[in-house]
């Protein structure tokens, strides 16, 4: 099992809380990170994505599945690639890959009281869509806990981990970075905001291995830009909340 507190050392409960006292903004990313992976929710939505580059293309599944790895890992998303070098219009892209059954989904009360106890304001911020960010929240049992659901469209298409992403976002909710906390999934996804003085957290929860992920979205967990490492989000945000 992987170690819930720093990739570094490993302080003790109250010495971790005492890291994030300071933070009265918390910022989480949807996808793999709010449910694990092994939940196969966004296995649904990347052979969407899949099956959206082979007919746009008309290519076969494996030269598409290619294309769609190769943007992703150079863009941030599969559509800001599509957009890039084929001019797609994104809204089209948005609602078919997102169109899947969220009812995989198992309400997670524990997730939502240790949301509920954190002081402040709690976000998404989410390369997907507003639609999908609300139907899995909502799935989950959380979404009542979120001031606001921060999309791709809201970021003017510009995905994680560009930096215009999250000055879009920190400006357009007033929030001090030097005052908040990041969760996500994809280490190279906090390193801006580290650069801006967020705590950050990487989410990488139990039996991620037992679905596909690329061997580059599992790299960095030793990265000084992140702070934390969990496997457990909601234990982890209990710690927190326990050791004020």
């Amino acid at each position: 099992m992987l170690s819930t507190e720093t990739p570094v050392s490993a302080p003790k409960p109250e010495d971790r809380a005492a890291r994030f006292a300071h933070v009265d903004t918390w910022v989480f990313d949807l996808d793999n990170t709010l449910y694990p992976a092994h939940s196969n929710l966004f296995g649904q939505v990347d052979v969407r994505i899949r099956d959206y580059v082979r007919v746009l293309l008309d290519t076969d599944e494996e030269e598409a599945q290619r294309l769609q790895r190769g943007w992703y890992q150079q863009y941030g998303t599969t559509l800001r690639g599509l957009m890039i070098e084929h001019g797609i219009s994104p809204d089209a892209f948005l609602e078919y890959v997102h169109d899947i059954d969220h009812s995989v989904l198992a309400p997670d009360p524990a997730l939502g009281d240790a949301i509920e106890a954190l002081p402040g304001r709690k976000f998404i911020m989410t390369n997907g869509s507003r639609k999908h960010a609300e139907k899995t929240a909502r799935a989950l049992g959380i979404a009542h806990h979120f001031e606001d659901v921060f999309d791709i469209v809201a970021a003017g298409l510009l995905p994680k981990p560009h930096r215009d992403a999250y000055d879009i976002f920190l400006k357009l909710h007033g929030i001090e970075p030097k005052r908040s906390a990041m969760f996500e999934d994809l280490s190279r996804n906090l390193a801006v905001p580290h650069g801006l003085g967020m705590r950050t957290v990487l989410v990488v929860p139990q039996r991620t291995r037992e679905v596909f992920r690329e061997a580059w979205e599992m790299d960095g967990r030793d990265a000084p830009h992140v702070d934390f490492v969990t496997d457990h989000l909601s234990g982890f945000l209990e710690a927190i909340r326990s050791g004020r």
